[in-house]
């Protein structure tokens, strides 16, 4: 038990499943999200969305449901994952830029495992490592 709760040792394996577990969770998550938008994108009636960056309020939706559904594929499958990780600064900085902390902040929390992927990367369990061959196998 002590060995458990109390070792720092740092294992490369582990750490490599938890990056691909924290990939998962969050594109699954924010798949839910964007599933929601999708239908208000071609089922429901005119286009009611914000229109943050001033790009009208149906390109602005067609925008976020690509973040929110094909970057999030593309972050579960571990393919162009660094790019995807960016669409979350737009979400916060500017959609959410005037809101007060309480309605932003699942989106910070969701930036917080962004900008986590973002610096160290998809993993070794993703099609990026496959494709560019980086991560070694410790």
């Amino acid at each position: 038990m002590k060995n458990l709760l109390f070792n720092t040792d740092f294992n490369a394996t582990r750490w490599q499943w938890m990056i691909l577990i924290i990939r998962l969770s969050i594109a699954s998550m924010m798949l839910v999200h964007g599933v929601s938008k999708l239908d208000k994108l071609f089922v429901d009636g005119p286009v009611q969305f914000g229109d943050p960056i001033g790009i009208g309020a149906t390109a602005s939706l067609a925008l976020v449901v690509f973040a929110e559904i094909v970057c999030s594929v593309l972050l579960g499958l571990g393919l162009a994952t660094r790019w995807a990780c960016i669409t979350m600064l737009v979400a916060v900085f500017i959609t959410h830029a005037e809101h007060p902390f309480g309605k932003k902040e699942m989106g910070l929390m969701y930036l917080l495992f962004y900008m986590m992927l973002l610096v160290i990367g998809p993993g070794k369990y993703s099609l990026d490592a496959l494709i560019t061959k980086t991560v070694e196998d410790k």
